[in-house]
């Protein structure tokens, strides 16, 4: 499927609507349909995962209308790489919530990188203490150790960790997008929080 495509219209996300849960099986056969341009398989893929897609956003943004904005980029890249989800690597459910979450989390860097370059060209001219910088300075090696952590989980550790952490679901929930059972959800999470802790050579 040429990548550059633009994904055909999906039915209009209704505020609230719920969709059916969609089994794996089904959903991943869906998926292959989509990889193969049958924009009906699209249309049904839309219908049964575009209000959980919204409800994560939103649930990191906030704002109703960037919400659905980047939603919409979401489904949009499932149209255009459903060919690249692999069944052996996860659910179908898990690997779309993943993309809708890394968009989410981009969208919210992007939006304060651009904070942040306005409030330096406010403050271009004024002289900043050491001990400001140095904190910031910290501040973003302690972010980076942090993400460089989190990319040497298991692929469900850090999808069960990034849920609840960043995008404030609680372990039912988590489960429940992951697809998992709840005490799978619970034992990877108190795995994935120990390896962080051990990594960042921290005690908790």
């Amino acid at each position: 499927m040429n990548e550059e495509a633009t994904a055909p219209r999906g039915p209009r996300r209704v505020e609230g609507a719920a969709a059916p849960a969609p089994s794996d099986q089904g959903l991943t056969r869906l998926l292959r349909e989509v990889a193969r341009g049958d924009e009906g398989a699209f249309g049904e893929v839309y219908d049964l995962v575009s209000p959980a897609v919204y409800g994560l956003v939103r649930r990191v943004l906030r704002d109703p209308a960037q919400s659905e904005e980047v939603a919409q980029e979401v489904m949009v890249e499932v149209w255009r790489t459903a060919c690249r989800y692999d069944e052996r690597r996860g659910s179908p459910r898990a690997w779309v919530m993943t993309l809708a979450h890394r968009r989410a989390v981009d969208r919210v860097r992007s939006e304060q990188a651009a904070t942040d370059r306005e409030a330096r060209a406010v403050a271009a001219d004024t002289h900043r203490p050491y001990d400001e910088v140095a904190e910031e300075a910290t501040d973003r090696l302690e972010r980076e150790r942090v993400r460089r952590c989190l990319d040497t989980l298991t692929e469900l550790q850090s999808q069960s960790v990034r849920l609840a952490y960043y995008g404030g679901y609680t372990y039912r929930e988590v489960a429940r997008l992951l697809s998992t059972p709840l005490g799978t959800v619970k034992t990877r999470m108190r795995d994935g929080l120990i390896r962080l802790r051990d990594c960042l050579g921290v005690e908790w």
